[in-house]
């Protein structure tokens, strides 16, 4: 057995305290640094907004398209109907939460017009929506991970995070 002896492999309490400290002063010295809106100048806000829209569209709509080809399938999956589910998607999602003052409630309703409009354009129930719409973030999630790696991101992060990693063994 690879931990029977868990005495002899424990971490002090001194160092998981020490950990802590560290995680905690590491993101309260990121956070005082101010919100990532704030490193865009200002004159390429717009634009800056208008291409994570625009990616944003892309993305989605090849994402919705590939997990309803897996779960609803070729029949009832057209580009145009994930194009569309996108768009009144964002579109909503960003109204919701520009003007409801309660996050979760913007949320909540987020999720319900995402899942109402899988349901309506890709003609399948509610389960059917709920699976596509976990496969969708699946499906985002494995394309960011891989971009994330192409882009050399990755590599960043593992680089911030060494000096945890050595710490911790």
């Amino acid at each position: 057995m690879l931990f029977r002896n868990k005495a002899k492999h424990r971490v002090p309490r001194m160092a998981k305290a020490r950990l802590i400290q560290t995680i905690l002063s590491v993101i309260l010295a990121r956070a005082y640094r101010g919100p990532w809106w704030e490193i865009i100048p200002d004159d390429f806000r717009v634009v800056f907004s208008l291409a994570l829209f625009f990616i944003s569209l892309f993305v989605l709509v090849v994402v919705l398209y590939l997990a309803g080809l897996v779960v609803v399938g070729r029949k009832r999956t057209l580009l145009t109907d994930a194009f569309t589910i996108s768009l009144i998607g964002i579109v909503l999602s960003i109204t919701f939460f520009l003007f409801v003052p309660i996050r979760i409630v913007a949320l909540l309703l987020s999720i319900f017009v995402w899942l109402l409009l899988i349901k309506r354009l890709y003609k399948t129930d509610w389960l059917g929506a709920t699976a596509v719409g976990i496969l969708a973030m699946i499906i985002f999630l494995a394309i960011t991970i891989l971009l994330a790696i192409f882009f050399g991101i990755i590599a960043k992060i593992f680089d911030l995070l060494s000096p945890f990693m050595i710490a911790i063994l």
